[in-house]
């Protein structure tokens, strides 16, 4: 499997290529998550930031943690019901509420992350220090990439789900 600019196979394009890494890389972190502490994944994720950057309203979670709103809803509601995080609701406005760890969360998130960190550790001993600092750069820069290509995208062609849903449904139904 070789990247290639000009891609004419799935293994040659990045997000192909960076998506298996992330299956085969997180696989042991997910055993770690639901089979050693019941939480998920994506509740992973959303704790660890939590206890990275400190309370914060969902719609800034989801942002943040580059999720959409509806699903960070339901790992908000799923971590609440675990007694891992609590709404605290902004003085002046009830309606409005930050999310935040419980006592229980940062004691899971202290447990837990040394596990996850040392998964890691293993992961990138593949790789000597040069190769590490520019893997760092690189990614640094595909990131700029592809949050201003995002940005150019949005305003070119708008997502619509439901006509893609029809379509799949006309398909099947012939």
């Amino acid at each position: 499997m070789t990247l290639s600019r000009q891609a004419v196979r799935l293994d040659e394009l990045l997000n192909y290529r960076l998506m298996r890494l992330i299956a085969l890389s997180g696989a042991p972190v997910i055993r770690l998550c639901e089979g050693r502490h019941g939480i998920a994944r994506r509740e992973w994720r959303l704790l660890a930031h939590l206890a990275a950057h400190g309370p914060l309203s969902p719609s800034a979670l989801a942002e943040q943690i580059a999720l959409d709103r509806a699903r960070t809803s339901r790992a908000i509601g799923s971590l609440s019901a675990k007694g891992l995080v609590e709404r605290v609701a902004l003085p002046g406005d009830r309606r409005r509420a930050l999310v935040a760890l419980s006592d229980k969360g940062r004691a899971l998130h202290a447990e837990l992350f040394p596990q996850v960190a040392e998964l890691n550790r293993r992961l990138l001993a593949a790789l000597d220090d040069g190769l590490l600092a520019s893997l760092d750069t690189a990614l640094q820069r595909l990131d700029a990439q592809a949050q201003q290509i995002n940005r150019s995208f949005a305003t070119e062609v708008r997502a619509d789900r439901s006509r893609g849903a029809g379509r799949r449904a006309e398909t099947t139904s012939k």
